[in-house]
Order: C-alpha cells, then sequence, then structure tokens
C-alpha cells in the first residue's frame, strides 16, 4: 500500500470548488499525521491563478488555510496518482476518468457521490486510516450504480463569480461532504 494515500479534488477552473474542498479535507485529516496527501486540479485551469477570494474567505471561516492555493490543470498523471479522485460535479468526474481510465474508473467520484456511498461497514475492524480509506474507496466503488439517489444532488453548482449566499450554500455542500468522509476515513 502506497502513503501517503493521495487525494486529487477537480474542478472546472480549480478556483473554487476544488481547492476550498482540498483544503478543507487536509485540514479535517491532519490528525492521520501525513498519511494523507490532497491536493486539487482544475479541467480548464490556468496554472498558477490564485484561489478565489470568496472561496479563500469562506474556507478560512470554517478553519481552513488557503495560503499558497495556486491552480493547476488536470493530466492524466495527476489521476494516475491518486488512490482517491473527487469530482466537485460529474463532468469533472468523467474528465478523470477519460483520461485515465484504468485508473479512473475506479477511483473517480464525485464528492457529494462518494460522501454518499461510503458504508463504515466496508471498514470494519481496520484502524489504520490509509487501509479504511481503501478500504471505503472499494466500497463506494462497487456501491456505485446500485444506490439511490439522483446524480444531480451530487453535483456542485459552480459558484464563481456567484453572489454571496450561493457562494455560502456550496461551501456547507461541501464540508457536509468532507465532514462524512472524514468521519468514516479516521473511524
Amino acid at each position: 500500500m502506497r502513503e501517503p494515500f493521495h487525494v486529487l479534488v477537480v474542478c472546472t477552473g480549480n478556483l473554487h470548488r476544488s481547492p476550498l474542498a482540498e483544503r478543507l479535507l487536509a485540514f479535517r485529516l491532519a490528525s492521520a499525521r501525513g498519511r494523507f496527501r490532497v491536493s486539487s486540479a482544475g479541467t480548464i485551469a490556468v496554472n498558477g491563478a490564485p484561489m478565489d477570494p470568496a472561496a479563500a474567505c469562506l474556507l478560512t471561516e470554517m478553519g481552513g488555510d488557503p495560503t499558497g492555493a495556486a491552480a493547476r490543470r488536470l493530466t492524466a498523471p495527476l489521476v494516475s496518482e491518486a488512490e482517491l479522485v473527487l469530482g466537485a460535479a460529474t463532468e469533472h468526474r468523467e474528465a478523470a476518468v477519460r483520461l485515465s481510465p484504468v485508473h479512473g474508473l475506479g477511483r473517480a467520484f464525485t464528492l457529494r457521490e462518494f460522501a454518499r456511498l461510503l458504508h463504515v461497514d466496508d471498514a470494519a475492524g481496520l484502524t489504520d486510516p490509509v487501509e479504511r480509506a481503501t478500504a471505503l474507496t472499494r466500497g463506494a466503488a462497487a456501491r456505485r450504480g446500485a444506490s439511490c439517489g439522483g446524480s444531480w444532488d451530487d453535483d456542485l453548482d459552480d459558484p464563481y463569480g456567484a453572489p454571496e449566499e450561493e457562494a455560502r450554500a456550496c461551501a456547507a455542500r461541501i464540508a457536509e461532504a468532507v465532514e462524512g468522509i472524514t468521519a468514516a476515513v479516521l473511524g
């Protein structure tokens, strides 16, 4: 088993949704002391573009740190190197799978889809967080397609440039998914 367990979060510009989710997930997994590496990328990102100030402000309010967040473009090697790929929306999950079908197919989900498909029983008896994350990813992949819930609820609308209330609503949906994921992974 490779360590650290690499989670890649993907959105369009890598300016709002994916860096917010990346930094929040990294903050919540910090107690695992370096066992996880969380990064992000965008399907049409401009490398080096700074995080959206509205997203950075929301992240700070939630306890995360936006310092140094810079956009980067999604590539096949990024997908191949990740044990788990979490897209902001279905289009981002699909983009990851198209870039690396062999690696992406069983590892790529939307953020909210992955949180919805998690069953803590998949990691029963496991105490190591990386082993738990691996088992939870396998279980979610096996459950895909057999679970109730529409994909519309799994997508996070892009709040870039939207009114503050839309950005806050998106951040709340991200935080809800991140909390579910980290609770399952950390046990």
